[in-house]
């Protein structure tokens, strides 16, 4: 990430004015599996030691998990615990910026049908407000409805 920024220098980008959308430190789909506090901790560290404190905010891409992982309830829990326990100790704002670990529940549940239009807006509005706990280090593991595991789809890119 230093080049990153050093390029940024160099071309004059006003870091003000910008957000960074990275993945987290995270243990390989298929390696041993590192706890939520550990992934907190490496991916502030590597923050802390890179992105210089004018960049505002810092809005994390989910990343791929491995099938046996609900990838919904791991991005969250993992934000959350970088807030929680880093509170106050980082420069820039934490959110989130998910894509899979947003919608998957709501996809999962809507299947294109009408009927479940509504179950599927429940459940998108749940997922969002867990992840909004999360920008605030008070999501509790286990809180927001999730299909779990069932959802995870094999495909030629990896789990989703």
């Amino acid at each position: 990430m230093q080049a990153q920024f050093e390029a940024l220098k160099q071309h004059k980008v006003y870091l003000e004015g910008a957000v960074l959308k990275p993945n987290m430190v995270k243990n390989g789909i298929k390696g041993p599996k590192a706890s939520h506090e550990h992934i907190a901790t490496l991916t502030v560290q590597t923050l802390l030691d890179t992105v210089p404190p004018s960049m505002p905010g810092i809005f994390f891409l989910s990343g791929e998990t491995a099938l046996d992982e609900d990838n919904e309830e791991v991005a969250t829990i993992n934000l959350s615990k970088m807030n929680e326990l880093f509170k106050g100790k980082m420069p820039w704002h934490l959110s989130f910026s998910y894509g899979k670990a947003l919608q998957k529940t709501c996809i999962v549940t809507w299947l294109g049908k009408a009927e479940n239009k509504a179950a599927a807006q429940k459940a998108l509005k749940a997922r969002a407000g867990a992840n909004s706990d999360a920008v605030f280090g008070k999501y509790k593991a286990g809180t927001c409805p999730s299909v779990g595991i069932d959802g995870n789809v094999n495909q030629a890119a990896g789990p989703y």
